[in-house]
């Protein structure tokens, strides 16, 4: 190539990488869709999609600009399309009368903290051999859809044997690479918003289902998968696996590809497949993704859960993994269930001992040691590389380790800013014979099962202090691990996950988040065998189970639970599956004390929501606080959202804002009053959804708060039902400032519906 030529290749590639470079990828989004279903024929969504196109085209110059720019067109029930744009091309659309919202293409992250940082069916999970499992055929006629890293069909979880035939109702499909059958009856992938973030062209691992990950096959067997017997993770935890409902139908909707950027699933994905589920045909929909919670209408989770909900279907979204800092819950759009993380009586016990006779509980899924004798222990800090700092090797992060100081030594690794089981790694590499992980201040008493890649064993806060005191102090330090053995009946359980993210609700105050915790740490559930149980690539081990921790994992608890409901009390709505859930939960353990979290004090409504969820009595709540959508509109008004906006986001032009909407009188089943000075009535909505009965209220007052209630009886004749009544909260003088917490219960001596009430004492 001549040099005139080569210098205009280059021209020109730097100023398409520039223009390129310029333009973002965006979420236009128009309101939903009010055509009914008999018109969803190919030839109506094509002229759907035309109208995109042409929308863009006034915009961009051309249709073929507005067909290039394009990459999703959503077509069925959210009416709007994701394009890459340059930025005046945004704020010019932002401006547009048809406009619902302009949104960057936001990434999100899985809610597992395997990356960073079933249900054993006895009556250790949440359903206890459940009643409700037969009352509700084990949730046979409930379809969940899964958005996640995607399915591993081989799984045993997955099998359909004494399955009758996929539902008629049924419109979904499986992608070629993924055999369907009569459980796993969908499987479908969304990798354009990934890509048009990403900026880098398809290939094959980007154009299929399969789960390559193993999280996407651990939260939909959790969700809904069959029952496997002898189900185990390299021999611990035996017993019989199932999801919540092991009889439903299950669909995955792949969203989520490796990390880019800190990023792994897409809102343009997320609202393509939520698009996709509706048209399917799904009752659940399951979402373990999330990010940092933001403006309902610039948010594809909220947009497309609350399209998803008015639809009928209900949709469970993890809280996330960023606790036990206040103000990180996600997921807090109000026609979203959302669930924290909390414990469960069962433990993988690795015990640490000492040559000074001390013994420490810890946990484990890994190898026991090649030898049954002390070997040497090492501080992580003592075997630092000479080019790493103190903290680096206290973390155990790579490089920083030098192996002729921690050769054939047991290592003691600091929890934090690297995953658990890359501290693991790095110490194999360097040659240690094993790994003794303490617990940072922050994590407390919360210990996590994994399947390190050498013998190893995490310890609490103060058993690790005690371990590096015994370094500090001795020496010649000497240790052992045993190995690994599943204990259960343990206590107190359940306790609060410190990683759960926790309130107050950044965006909405009023609105109490998360709504409800379930089992979210060690977890076992069906897992991929494309990759290792530490998704090291130097992990050559394959497990058709694996145990798993995170809010991720709690969400298809509750998912598998609400698919129970589904099947038993087909007419109630979302929002009625939610309160049942919500009203009937606990906030004791097995100890009878009130639930604490990591460090073992008490916790709070910020952590558990209205507490950790008891399906059995969610099946038969007596009363429901319910919403439609037109209460979710109301609420848009009360929080400040204007008329016409919200009439394009229902796609109903006749709507209008009720006057007077108030966000106290919005009937969700908590209460919450931010900033309270003087008093407040709020009102409430009951509806009879079992036999006739008279409930009288008892309270729980938050400290510094004066509490009434009218009236304090209420009689209902039928189901269906509905009586209203009034809680008026009034500051004390002797009030202190900040949040505080009570609770009211209507009992009608069989039937107790418990709401958490949460105000934020104000001067």
């Amino acid at each position: 190539m001549c040099l005139q030529s080569l210098t205009l290749l280059i021209m020109f590639t730097l100023f398409y990488s520039h223009a390129f470079a310029l333009k973002k990828s965006y979420i236009v989004y128009l309101g939903s869709h009010a055509h009914p279903s008999t018109l969803l024929s190919q030839a109506h969504l094509d002229r759907v999609a035309h109208s995109h196109r042409t929308f863009l085209a006034s915009f961009s110059g051309s249709h073929q600009s507005a067909e290039e720019a394009i990459f999703y067109s959503y077509k069925r029930h959210i009416n709007g399309f994701a394009a890459v744009l340059d930025d005046k091309e945004a704020s010019e659309i932002a401006k547009h009368p048809n406009v619902v919202s302009i949104f960057l293409n936001k990434g999100r992250k899985l809610h597992t903290t395997h990356s960073w940082d079933f249900m054993l069916l006895e009556k250790h999970g949440v359903v206890h051999k459940s009643s409700l499992w037969k009352k509700a055929r084990f949730g046979e006629d409930t379809i969940i859809a899964n958005l996640d890293t995607g399915v591993w069909p081989e799984s045993k979880s997955f099998s359909d044997e004494g399955y009758g035939d996929v539902p008629a109702r049924w419109k979904g499909s499986c992608h070629g690479d993924v055999p369907c059958n009569r459980k796993l009856i969908g499987a479908k992938y969304f990798n354009k918003g990934y890509l048009a973030y990403a900026k880098f062209p398809s290939n094959s691992t980007f154009e299929t289902p399969r789960d390559l990950d193993g999280h996407g096959t651990h939260t939909l067997s959790t969700a809904g998968g069959n029952f496997v017997p002898g189900a185990n993770v390299f021999g611990l935890g035996n017993g019989t696996a199932s999801g919540g409902s092991p009889k439903a139908r299950v669909a995955s909707y792949k969203v989520c590809w490796p990390p880019f950027k800190g990023a792994e699933c897409f809102d343009a994905d997320i609202l393509a497949a939520i698009d996709a589920a509706i048209g399917d045909g799904v009752d659940v929909i399951s979402a373990s993704v999330g990010g940092d919670a933001g403006d309902y209408m610039n948010d594809g989770m909220s947009i497309g859960s609350f399209i998803a909900v008015k639809n009928g279907v209900t949709v469970v979204c993890s809280a996330g993994n960023s606790g036990p800092k206040p103000g990180t819950v996600s997921n807090v759009a109000p026609w979203i269930i959302t669930v924290g993380a909390s414990s469960m009586d069962r433990e993988f016990q690795a015990f640490v001992e000492l040559s000074n006779g001390s013994r420490f509980e810890g946990t484990s899924l890994s190898t026991p040691l090649p030898e049954n004798k002390m070997y040497d222990l090492i501080s992580a800090a003592d075997g630092k590389a000479a080019n790493a700092s103190a903290l680096q090797a206290l973390l155990c992060k790579k490089d920083s380790l030098d192996p002729e100081k921690v050769k054939g030594k047991i290592v003691v690794c600091l929890r934090g800013d690297n995953a658990r089981v890359d501290k693991g790694h790095q110490a194999a590499i360097a040659g240690a014979v094993g790994m003794i992980l303490c617990n940072d201040k922050a994590s407390g008493n919360e210990i996590i099962s994994d399947a390190h890649v050498l013998p190893a064993s995490q310890i609490d806060y103060k058993d690790g202090e005690a371990v590096f005191s015994y370094l500090n102090s001795t020496k010649d330090p000497k240790g052992y691990i045993t190995a690994p053995n599943t204990k259960l009946n343990t206590k107190p359980a359940p306790f609060m996950a410190s990683f759960s993210s926790r309130g107050p609700n950044t965006i909405t105050p009023g609105i109490l988040k998360p709504d409800i915790t379930a089992p979210g740490v060690n977890v076992v559930a069906a897992y991929t065998e494309a990759t290792g149980p530490t998704d090291i690539e130097s992990d050559n081990r394959r497990t058709p189970f694996n145990v798993e921790s995170g809010t991720s994992m709690s969400c298809p608890h509750i998912s598998g639970i609400v698919g129970l409901l589904k099947t038993l009390r087909p007419q109630w709505s979302p929002a009625a599956i939610r309160s049942a859930i919500m009203t009937t939960s606990r906030t004791r353990d097995n100890t009878r004390k009130p639930m604490v979290d990591a460090t073992f004090h008490k916790a709070t409504p910020f952590g558990y929501g209205a507490g950790h969820v008891q399906p059995n009595k969610a099946s038969h709540p007596g009363l429901v606080y319910d919403l439609n959508t037109g209460d979710y509109l109301d609420f848009l008004c009360a929080i400040g959202y204007e008329n016409k906006l919200v009439q394009l986001f229902a796609d109903d032009p006749l709507y209008t804002c009720r006057q007077g909407a108030n966000l106290l009188d919005f009937n969700y089943p908590s209460i919450t009053v931010p900033k309270l000075t003087d008093s407040v009535t709020i009102t409430r909505k009951l509806t009879n959804v079992g036999p006739p009965s008279t409930y009288r209220s008892y309270f729980r007052a938050p400290l510094g708060v004066e509490v009434s209630v009218e009236p304090k009886l209420l009689t209902f004749s039928n189901v269906g039902e509905e009586k209203m009544f009034q809680m008026t909260l009034g500051a004390t003088s002797e009030k202190a400032l900040g949040y505080v917490f009570g609770e009211l219960t209507w009992t009608d001596s069989r039937h107790y519906v418990r709401t958490p009430i949460v105000v934020q004492l104000s001067s």
